[in-house]
């Protein structure tokens, strides 16, 4: 981990200081505590065998002194391990909120190559690897680290010889732990990254379930999932064989070395260079050696977990937005709504360019319609004025300024958007309405249902507007989903107006109303209606003709069919189906 990474790490203590003091400082009681027992031990069992009960109330006040250590010992152990905990999960918050942010700014195109499930593994999973690195690390440092020093310290002063027996354990204990921890690490990092991909797997398995169960591909969905379960499984199993090895060898040694004190205690009992209290001494400092190679072990896991989730955590926080807001960004007062493409290019990654060189205004208040096959760009030119997209060449210009110019959150403000495919949050009906306007009234909310044609069939549901539609509202038909998403904009009530395929949905007489409400909204905002029933955009102002050049036609409906090119040839078509 470089100088720059773990000042990172340290900032996020900041917000705490006084909280991981008081940490440290419990930590640091306990650790000594820990050490001053034994010793107290050993002078209480000097006393007995020096004096036995002649001077019993001196070693009762003695043993009550211990136990009164012990429980001051007791409370600092419980504030370290909950307030402990709690300073992990809180930093565990923290990360979690700045990732979720982040993911929030992210672009289009970012999405376009990165699965939600991958970022719900690294928004929980991560988060949580670095709850117990932030938590366990410091405190078990310096736990260990008190506790080993102060032992080795105070055993040498005892019985160096004996001392230097128990230290001759160490090295084969600590390099024995070090060489399984590694593969334990590898082996759980890697079912870390399988676990990802199982989240990928089943997110996008579950999330198009419905297509899955029409196309009875059940089977196939489940053969994948089993193919990264077992993955899984074969991952995990390698982590545990590691672990597994680790903890026997450790517990071999932690054994082992009582043995050894005894055999050589012992012996320098009878050559009288110690006495029984000094072995019961080494005995209870056992686990002051022992215990620190385990915790070595822990501290170790944490590291190459917490550094992994970090490594992570750096990756998606140091991904820049494609699309951000120009350091001179500005929020424009008044939005006419007047668009220009000048000399736009634009394609999707390296793939082939959707647009070369367009060249287009829109007058504002016009109704523009946009027509022609899939893929030729309906849909990718509409993106490009809220800026979902950044073109590679060329400019979008709104009221005359490149919209790269407008702050993103102004920008979008006064853009409306109803996509063909319907998203709506869990929650009530009337919350989903108002998210096009958050603080709206619910006269505002029925207002703008009844424009969408939404009011009646919203009436009829269990509790009216505040009927729970389930999870991405499930509980809706697909024509009733799509008129809250067109509600929605209609509460939003922007100066322009993105219709893409927004009325496919619908059935014949809610088509209607919604059509008659967009001819109203459209004498007074820029509109773009995108669509593949010709006899819907009719009456546009202006309809636009594209295939894969571009632009190929435009003008009224009757000047197209007057032509006779592209759009005359689709109008005939779609009237004989």
């Amino acid at each position: 981990m470089s100088k720059k990474d773990f000042k990172q790490l340290l900032s996020f203590y900041r917000p705490y200081r006084g909280l991981l003091a008081a940490d440290l400082l419990c930590s640091l009681t306990a650790a000594g505590i820990a050490l001053v027992l034994p010793l107290g031990i050993r002078q209480i069992t000097n006393s007995l065998l020096d004096t036995g009960l002649q001077e019993f109330d001196r070693v009762l006040w003695a043993g009550l002194g211990l136990a009164a250590l012990v429980l001051v010992q007791t409370l600092c152990s419980y504030f370290y391990d909950y307030q402990g905990h709690s300073l992990g999960a809180k930093i565990e918050r923290d990360m979690r909120a700045q990732m979720f942010r982040h993911c929030q700014s992210l672009s289009f195109s970012y999405y376009d190559e990165h699965t939600v499930g991958e970022l719900m593994s690294r928004i929980t999973n991560d988060s949580l690897s670095l709850a117990e690195f932030f938590h366990h690390v410091p405190e078990d440092l310096l736990i260990f680290g008190i506790k080993f020093l102060g032992a080795t310290v105070i055993l040498f002063m005892v019985h160096w010889q004996t001392a230097l027996v128990i230290l001759a354990f160490l090295p084969f204990m600590t390099a024995y732990t070090l060489h399984f921890n590694k593969k334990m690490g590898a082996a759980m990092n890697r079912s870390r990254e399988s676990m990802g991909r199982i989240n990928a797997q089943a997110e996008d398995s579950l999330s198009g379930i419905r297509v899955a169960q029409s196309f009875v591909g059940e089977p196939v969905e489940e053969a994948k999932f089993n193919r990264r379960n077992q993955q899984f499984l074969e991952d995990r199993r390698a982590g545990y064989r590691s672990e597994a090895r680790l903890y026997c060898g450790i517990d071999a040694f932690s054994a082992l070395l009582p043995i050894a004190i005894v055999l050589f205690g012992g012996l320098a009992i009878l050559k009288g260079s110690m006495d029984l209290p000094d072995l019961l001494l080494f005995l209870l400092y056992v686990g002051h050696f022992t215990g620190p190679v385990q915790g070595l072990v822990n501290t170790s896991r944490l590291l190459q977990e917490g550094g992994s989730s970090f490594r992570r955590y750096r990756e998606l926080m140091g991904t820049e937005p494609a699309i951000q807001n120009a350091p001179d960004a500005v929020d424009p007062q008044a939005i006419q709504g007047e668009l220009e493409f000048r000399g736009v290019d634009f394609r999707y990654g390296e793939g082939e360019a959707v647009f070369r060189g367009l060249n287009l205004t829109i007058k504002a208040g016009e109704y523009v319609a946009l027509v022609g096959a899939s893929g030729v760009g309906k849909t990718t030119l509409c993106a490009l004025i809220p800026r979902f997209y950044q073109p590679q060449r060329g400019s979008v210009l709104l009221d005359g300024t490149p919209v790269e110019k407008l702050s993103l959150s102004a920008l979008r403000r006064n853009v409306g958007v109803v996509q063909q495919d319907v998203y709506l949050f869990t929650g009530t009906v009337a919350e989903n309405i108002a998210y096009g306007k958050p603080g709206a009234s619910r006269r505002e909310i029925v207002a703008a249902a009844k424009q969408a044609g939404a009011h009646e069939f919203i009436e009829g549901l269990p509790n009216g507007y505040e009927t729970d539609i389930g999870p991405h509202g499930v509980k809706l038909s697909g024509g009733q989903q799509q008129r809250l998403s067109i509600a929605r904009v209609f509460l939003k009530d922007p100066p322009i107006l993105i219709f893409d395929e927004a009325t496919s949905a619908l059935d014949t007489h809610s088509e209607r109303v919604v059509q008659h409400t967009l001819e109203q909204l459209a004498q007074r905002r820029t509109t773009l209606v995108i669509a593949h029933r010709l006899s819907t955009v009719r009456g546009a102002g202006r309809i636009l003709v594209l295939n894969e050049t571009g632009i190929c036609e435009q003008g009224t409906h009757g000047e197209l069919m007057a032509l006779g090119g592209v759009y005359a040839g689709l109008y005939q078509a779609a009237s004989q189906l």
